[in-house]
């Protein structure tokens, strides 16, 4: 037989009283975590000051010293172009008075020649052969220097053709190179001279590969007057 329903019901007891000391517990935490960040905050707040004003003197010094930078490179900068114009206008100078003293070498040598061509010393000459020289060129071809003079009539000019053979040895026998085989033309005529007092002949020939030189006879066709005059060879380098 069943049991009538009971009246009473068996409900569970909460304990109210842990919220408030949890939620006491939560406030003193927060309380105790902002306490110690003030704390903090107070301690650190000299030393990051000093360290921001440190940070600041340092940014200054830098902008300073990179001022002081870009100064001293504009300057170096000036100083090498400087340094360069002032090379170049001395190695331009060096070059200048090398070649003055090339000219005054060669006037020089030009007084002394003129010296001995019309000193009062000097007798008078006609048409003449004053030197040879021979300077080896490329292969077996010789630049010639070839000086004729007059001074016996000063007021005169002396007109007419050169030329020029080589005395020497080939094979071991005494040869002759003529103006012909020289120039290595068939009738080559010979080089047209006109000068008052003198004049530098000049020009190349072909001396053959197993040939040696040892003397230059040199003929002169003037106007009214025939010269044949002999050298030994002399050469000189180019």
């Amino acid at each position: 037989m069943p049991y009538p329903p009971s009246r009473y019901q068996i409900v569970q007891r909460r304990n109210t009283r842990r919220w408030p000391r949890l939620l006491g517990v939560g406030a003193l935490w927060l309380l105790s975590v902002a306490v110690a960040w003030r704390w903090a905050e107070m301690q650190a707040a000299p030393s990051l000051g000093e360290a921001r004003h440190r940070l600041q003197a340092v940014e200054g010094n830098l902008r300073v010293q990179q001022a002081r930078l870009e100064q001293l490179s504009q300057r170096q900068t000036t100083l090498s172009r400087s340094d360069q114009i002032t090379r170049d206008a001395n190695g331009d100078l060096q070059g200048t008075l090398a070649e003055r003293d090339e000219e005054i070498a060669a006037l020089r040598a030009d007084v002394a020649f003129y010296e001995r061509l019309v000193g009062p010393t000097q007798q008078g000459k006609g048409l003449n052969v004053f030197s040879s020289e021979f300077a080896a060129g490329a292969g077996s071809s010789w630049h010639y220097q070839i000086i004729l003079t007059q001074n016996l009539n000063r007021g005169a000019i002396s007109q007419g053709r050169m030329r020029f053979v080589v005395e020497g040895e080939r094979a071991g026998r005494l040869a002759t190179v003529d103006w012909n085989e020289l120039n290595q033309r068939q009738a080559m005529p010979g080089q047209s001279f006109s000068f008052r007092y003198f004049q530098t002949m000049e020009g190349r020939v072909m001396l053959p590969p197993d040939f040696t030189p040892q003397r230059v006879r040199v003929l002169l066709d003037g106007e009214d007057v025939a010269v044949e005059q002999a050298f030994d060879w002399k050469s000189s380098a180019t």
